[in-house]
């Protein structure tokens, strides 16, 4: 059937009107800097002030048009652990979801009857996962290699990363808590985070909890027991009254309450720089191994040869560690090691403008700070994605534990709209904790109303600051690029506003 180019045309133009109307009325939409009913009733309960808050929220996919709320959406502000969505969103966009790290190990000398007439070298390229189970693995590799015996030293090379001023700051730096794993800095050679689980488990017949480790370090006494007391679990951890600041001795001196039942305990080691040497030489010596040297930390030796390399789970499984559960150890060791790789080495096909999986080499160090080359290519990638003037981002250490990023709402919700679009969405999505149901988004007693299991959100929280960020999919069908942050002395009575917004989001049909 032939139509008459003039209605063909008037059909047009009503589809583009039609198009155009969808694009610029977005549903329940509020007008710029207004806030829903329950939130602003949220705020006042929390005695936040509404200047505390920015939020931006806009509808996903063609056609787009104006967000559906923003409020004071272009303010920089701390986004505390939402800076992680930078991170990782950029690393998948670099590297590709199948890229992972190797660790290699190296020889020198020749090994005969078992024996390595030369030193062991390991070598760390940033790997965030080296646990100790897979720390197990890569020297049980070792000896099925046929080296039973190490002539020379056992070298552990943590020299990619290089680290200048704050970069390199002590692990009390940002809240004086030395001893939180969470404060643990970046090794290129991270062993097992640097720190130790404590676990205790009851024994009311011999009226001890008794005590062990996930690891044993060279060297270092824990005592292996605690005198029980009756009463309620409590401040469980101050009851012990533990000293962990000699490096050679973990003490227990007070008591363990018999109604906790069995707890565990994550604890970073008193000394770092010692953590690794200490690590290897005990598990080389539970696996039978013999070293007539010493393990010690230093550069590979020139002429070392590759004997195999370990490598680490992909990137998309470490992107789901990092933002389901907000670690920030991992979340700065994939920081840097964006600053390893030279822009010539990422793999990005011209066409598409995103690479694809392939390289997982680690090419040289680059001069200077791996932090500063790091932050230059986060910082390139944010600008070209999402556009975000330097105004409303900058970057500290890409986990957000830190009192200098800023970003805004704006830049961090168009960032996210541009994940949406790219072919490593689902990868970033699957990361995000889902509303009600696990990561850090599954805290009991929190009222997701209907939003329940339909966002996927990344938390954040510093003690001012307090943030939700991902999508959110609506009763309409319609999903939402999300953003709300709160900063305040106050920012930890947030935790209400923030999910009325989301709950708000959720609930569009049309009224």
């Amino acid at each position: 059937m032939i139509r008459s180019p003039n209605l063909l045309r008037r059909g047009l133009v009503g589809m583009a009107a039609l198009v155009g109307s969808a694009a610029m009325a977005a549903p329940n939409a509020l007008p710029a800097g207004e806030l829903p009913a329950a939130v602003r009733t949220a705020l006042n309960r929390a005695q936040l002030p509404a200047d505390a808050l920015v939020a931006y929220i806009t509808e996903l996919g063609p056609p787009r048009g104006v967000p559906r709320l923003t409020h004071r959406a272009q303010q920089p502000v701390n986004p505390a652990s939402l800076m992680k969505l930078y991170t990782t969103g950029a690393a998948l966009e670099l590297l590709g979801p199948a890229w992972t790290w190797p660790t290699p190990v190296l020889t020198t000398g020749q090994l005969v009857d078992g024996v390595l007439q030369g030193d062991l070298i390991i070598q760390g390229r940033g790997d965030p996962t080296l646990v100790i189970e897979r720390l197990w693995l890569l020297l049980r590799e070792v000896r099925q290699r046929g080296i039973h015996e190490v002539r020379g030293d056992i070298v552990l090379d943590g020299s990619a990363f290089v680290l200048n001023g704050a970069d390199a700051g002590d692990p009390a730096d940002f809240d004086g808590e030395r001893f939180r794993p969470y404060n643990v800095r970046p090794d290129a050679l991270l062993l097992n985070h640097k720190s130790i689980t404590l676990r205790f488990v009851p024994e009311p017949s011999r009226g001890v909890a008794r005590v062990s480790t996930d690891v044993n370090l060279a060297g270092v006494q824990i005592d292996t027991a605690v005198p029980l007391v009756s009463g309620g679990c409590g401040d469980w951890r101050g009851s012990l009254k533990p000293a962990f600041d000699e490096p050679g001795r973990i003490r227990l001196t007070g008591l363990y309450p018999v109604s906790c039942g069995e707890k565990t305990w994550p604890v970073a080691y008193a000394e770092p720089s010692s953590y690794n040497v200490r690590l290897i030489a005990e598990s080389w010596h539970e696996l039978g191994g013999q070293l007539a040297g010493s393990v010690r930390n230093g550069p590979t030796p020139h002429g070392a040869l590759p004997l195999f390399e370990a490598t680490s789970p992909p990137l998309a499984a470490v992107v789901r560690d990092i933002n389901k559960f907000s670690n920030n150890v991992m979340a700065q060791q994939l920081f840097l090691s964006l600053g390893l790789i030279p822009a010539g080495a990422l793999p990005m096909p011209a066409a598409a403008g995103i690479p694809t999986a392939g390289d997982t080499s680690t090419p040289p160090t680059p001069a200077g700070s791996t932090a500063d080359a790091a932050r230059e290519r986060l910082r390139a990638q944010v600008r070209t994605r999402a556009g975000c003037p330097d105004a409303e981002f900058s970057i500290d250490n890409g986990s957000g534990l830190s009192r200098q990023s800023r970003s805004s709402a704006r830049c961090l919700g168009v960032w996210l709209q541009a994940l949406w679009a790219s072919p490593v969405m689902p990868e970033l999505m699957s990361s995000l904790p889902l509303t009600g149901i696990d990561g850090t988004a599954r805290r009991p007693g929190r009222d997701w109303g209907a939003a329940l299991g339909r966002a996927h959100l990344k938390t954040g929280s510093l003690r001012d600051s307090m943030g939700l960020a991902g999508y959110v999919l609506g009763q309409s069908g319609r999903r939402y690029a999300f953003v709300a942050i709160v900063n305040h002395p106050s920012a930890g009575a947030a935790r209400p506003v923030l999910d009325a917004l989301v709950q708000w989001a959720a609930d569009d049909a049309e009224r």
